[in-house]
């Protein structure tokens, strides 16, 4: 990316597959988010899925965090200067981006290396395996700067801790430590700090030898699942092991089992 804010990397997984690391870089400001970062990443997040051979995006953050959110010298307003429309700022750059992190067929792995707060926290917890080290920090930090939880966090903390741990969570803006946050099912695994990228990176490997078709529809299954009744639920797993059942990955899959021996994937989503 040619302004920096982001870092891209390629990790191959054998001979066909790879997959890529994002890597927020602004850590003087602790990745905290301006314009020209947010076009980055969106770049970046599309071309990962429009590369055929690219099975499965890392997200992380350079320097001691995670993500502070919002970078607020870009909010700065004077006293007789008009107000800002927040909202905008969601619509065109924070909204797009949780909606991309959650629709693309690609699973998206979450290395939270440090600190995350305010939407950096909801960043990541929209991506689909989040691993923290165990000196990082989750903070809903809107209340303290007269705000309430934005992009998605108000929708995945109550759906990931309950309502009553996802208010005092947002109404208090205390911070939670990784640990909490892996006992409270918040994210998938809390790590040792100097273990975080080795699991990280494994995790992502793992997942871009695996079947790219299957894991698309566990995406899109889950998220379906979040407003579904258990009928339509139903026909939405029936209509993907339908599709799933006449692709090449499944014949794979079963072979593999019977022969006792790892599959080879080879199909796409």
């Amino acid at each position: 990316m040619a302004d920096n804010t982001i870092l891209v990397e390629h990790r191959r997984v054998g001979r066909q597959a790879h997959y890529r690391v994002l890597t927020l870089n602004r850590p003087d400001r602790l990745n905290a988010f301006i314009a020209p970062m947010h076009h980055a990443l969106r770049q970046a997040l599309i071309e990962a899925e429009r590369d055929p051979s690219c099975r499965a995006v890392l997200l992380t953050g350079a320097g001691r965090g995670f993500c502070a959110g919002q970078d607020l010298s870009e909010r700065v307003v004077n006293d007789d200067g008009p107000p800002p429309d927040l909202g905008a700022t969601l619509d065109a750059l924070y909204n797009p981006l949780i909606r991309r992190l959650r629709a693309m067929p690609l699973p998206v792995v979450c290395a939270v290396n440090g600190p995350a707060a305010g939407a950096g926290a909801n960043i990541a917890l929209a991506c689909d395996l989040v691993l923290a080290a165990r000196s990082a920090s989750f903070l809903q930090a809107f209340a303290r700067i007269g705000l309430a939880p934005d992009a998605g966090g108000t929708f995945f903390l109550t759906r990931t801790v309950g309502p009553a741990r996802a208010r005092g969570l947002a109404m208090l803006a205390e911070p939670l430590s990784a640990e909490k946050a892996e006992a409270w099912g918040l994210i998938w695994k809390a790590v040792d700090d100097d273990a975080l990228m080795e699991e990280a990176h494994a995790t992502c490997a793992k997942l871009a030898s695996g079947s790219a078709a299957a894991l698309a529809a566990i995406k899109q299954g889950f998220e379906a699942a979040s407003t579904n009744s258990l009928s339509e639920q139903l026909d939405v797993e029936r209509d993907a092991q339908r599709r799933l059942g006449r692709a090449g990955d499944y014949r794979e899959g079963v072979r593999a089992f019977l022969e006792k021996r790892p599959a080879r994937f080879q199909g796409r989503f």
